[in-house]
């Protein structure tokens, strides 16, 4: 009674193992689904991984969203099985205008697909130009959409590249009451903080926030000299 008592264990053992294997030899997804979300092609600077994106795929009783997080340049990026999504904008995740419509997604291998967002007031350009241990940033801002109103101008500097509202060490804020013309160029000092005063080099970034709207939108992260 014994002996057969090992050998159905054994058994089960065994069968047990072959199926895990199997399970285990299922091909991982490898085809990369890539895009920026952008405004008449250019990409709208975020906080990274503050705004999420949410894929679906078709043609499934019980599935489960797919999120797909979008990085401080605008651009995301995923790995999926080929087949056919449903990309969808969350209402109230990003500085531009709600648009819960989907957007339908084919993959097939390696596919690009840029998402397109209406903001509200975004960073056109940004330049920087050091004078000692000043930073001036010369920001043309565009208005696309006044449903929201401007409420600030920021430009912050920090000691990565990963700069924004939460991760900075210093930041001058202009309030849109002291700008005359938001789509006139505007000029912003800030002065680096003693912390970073032997830094080889840091980084400074403008964001733009809209009234009562969480998220900002940024302009690209750039590199300055000190030394």
């Amino acid at each position: 009674m014994k002996t057969k008592l090992y050998i159905y264990s054994l058994l089960f053992i065994i069968t047990a193992g072959i199926a895990g294997c199997k399970k285990d030899n299922y091909e991982a997804p490898k085809s990369l689904l890539k895009g920026r979300v952008v405004y008449e092609g250019q990409a709208i600077g975020l906080r990274s991984n503050g705004v999420q994106l949410e894929l679906w795929q078709h043609g499934y009783d019980f599935f489960t969203k797919i999120p797909v997080y979008v990085a401080q340049d605008g651009s995301f990026s995923a790995l999926l099985f080929d087949g056919d999504y449903k990309l969808t904008r969350l209402r109230g995740i990003g500085p531009w205008v709600n648009n819960t419509d989907s957007i339908d997604v084919k993959v097939r291998g390696n596919t690009i697909i840029d998402v397109p967002v209406t903001p509200y007031t975004f960073v056109k350009t940004a330049s920087y130009v050091r004078n000692g241990s000043t930073i001036t940033a010369t920001v043309n801002l565009q208005t696309v959409s006044t449903a929201n109103l401007l409420e600030s101008v920021k430009l912050y500097v920090f000691k990565t590249a990963l700069i924004d509202d939460a991760n900075q060490s210093a930041v001058t804020t202009v309030a849109a009451s002291a700008i005359q013309n938001v789509d006139q160029s505007l000029t912003i000092n800030i002065d680096v903080p003693a912390s970073l005063s032997n830094a080889d080099a840091v980084y400074v970034r403008v964001g733009v926030k809209t009234a009562g709207v969480g998220e900002l939108a940024y302009s690209l992260a750039e590199k300055i000299q000190l030394k």
